[in-house]
Formats: C-alpha cells, structure tokens, sequence
C-alpha cells in the first residue's frame, strides 16, 4: 500500500517558480510499478489534472499546463516533484500527489487513485 505526503511552500509570489515534492512510502519509492500525478483544486472550482510521471520516467501534462509544469522523480529522497515556473494569482489551489497502477490521462477523482495525500495549500500572493 503506497501512502503519499506533499510538501512546500504556503506562499509563492507571482512571477516565481513553485516547487513541490511529495514524499512516497510503502513502496519502494518513485520507481515502484505505479503513475505518480499532481492534481490542484483552485478555491471554489473543481479538481484540475496537472500531468503525471510513469515508473519508467515518461511524462505527460496537462495540454494547458505544459508550457510551465515539469514532474520528476528523486530517487535518492523516494519523492516525485512539481515545477511550475511563471506562477500567477490563479495559481492559487490545494495541490495533491496521486498514484495509480494505471495510466489514465486527465484522471482527477480520488476514487481512480491508489491513493492521493492530503494536499497542500499554496497561495500566490505579492
């Protein structure tokens, strides 16, 4: 059973580039047969699928996103990481790891998830 943990910071003004990781446990970390995606949910709107990294390393994002998102793995720390470079007040959302046995493209309900952190608030604000 794989258990998921976000971290960073609260606060990211505008124009920066937010940096999140999220650390893995009950696997054997990154590499474990599984698909590790972000997820945000902006204040008062739905979840967003941001994109996701496979076990093997490929990446997919979301198409509006992918200009500004990079997903990676850090073996060494048993983490996968979000980059978001540019951010903007719209930026502001709780962001979730996920991690599923299956690839599926866009997925946002928990329920498709082997499981999903707790989130983490991050707020874009000058």
């Amino acid at each position: 059973q794989v258990q998921l943990q976000e971290s960073g910071p609260g606060l990211v003004k505008p124009s920066q580039t937010l940096f999140l990781a999220c650390t893995v446990s009950g696997a054997s970390g990154p590499t474990a047969f599984y698909y590790w995606a972000w997820i945000r949910q902006p204040p008062g709107k739905g979840l967003e699928w941001m994109g996701v990294i496979s076990y093997t390393g490929s990446t997919y994002y979301s198409p509006s996103l992918k200009s500004r998102t990079s997903i990676a793995r850090d073996r060494s720390k048993n983490q996968f990481t979000l980059q978001l470079i540019s951010v903007t007040l719209k930026d502001t959302a709780v962001y979730y790891c996920a991690a599923s046995k299956t690839l599926i493209l866009g997925a946002t309900d928990k329920n498709m998830y082997d499981d999903r952190g707790q989130g983490t608030q991050v707020t874009v604000t000058s």
